[in-house]
């Protein structure tokens, strides 16, 4: 069984201030920045304990540019400086095939034709065109690499912390 899923989720760095008016340069950890942009709550915190309330918010050269309430000088501003934000997975719908790299972590990825087992997801890389996972294989002491591709991954099933691959020919070198 896969391990409890955890509700709060992080989402970027505090990296700087910007201006004179209290807001924040944040680092976006996701895959676009424009998704950060949506939030009207974040988190200081991984239990959720530390709300803050974010006025507005823009996209500035691949970074996003906050302001948050209570925070209207560039001396308030400093003080959040190299602070993680976290996100509450409850305030997301995520389309159908897109997950959380925190979720895919820890799964059991095995074959769909033979059964084999792979080893376990350590790692997603986010390369452009398609992200790769980084699947390690404990009593080889190897590790694979498979695009996250339709052709390769079949099934993703966070219940039972199982994905299901197709490894394309010749992508693992004894693969068939």
């Amino acid at each position: 069984m896969h391990t409890e899923k955890k509700r709060f989720l992080e989402i970027g760095k505090i990296t700087n201030v910007h201006g004179l008016h209290g807001e924040i340069k944040v680092y976006p950890w996701c895959d676009d920045a424009a998704f950060l942009c949506s939030f009207a709550e974040l988190y200081f915190d991984s239990q959720g304990k530390e709300k803050i309330e974010i006025l507005r918010s823009r996209i500035q050269q691949n970074c996003v540019i906050m302001q948050i309430a209570g925070c209207s000088t560039r001396e308030q501003a400093e003080q959040f400086k190299n602070k993680i934000l976290y996100m509450d997975r409850e305030d997301v719908e995520l389309e159908d095939g897109c997950y959380f790299i925190q979720d895919l972590i820890g799964l059991q990825v095995v074959d769909v034709d033979t059964g084999r087992i792979w080893g376990k997801i350590r790692d997603v890389m986010q390369t452009g065109a398609n992200d790769v996972y980084a699947i390690w294989n404990e009593q080889e002491k190897k590790e694979y690499l498979a695009p996250a591709i339709p052709e390769v991954i079949l099934a993703t099933d966070l219940e039972t912390g199982i994905m299901k691959i197709r490894p394309l020919k010749g992508l693992f070198e004894d693969a068939d």
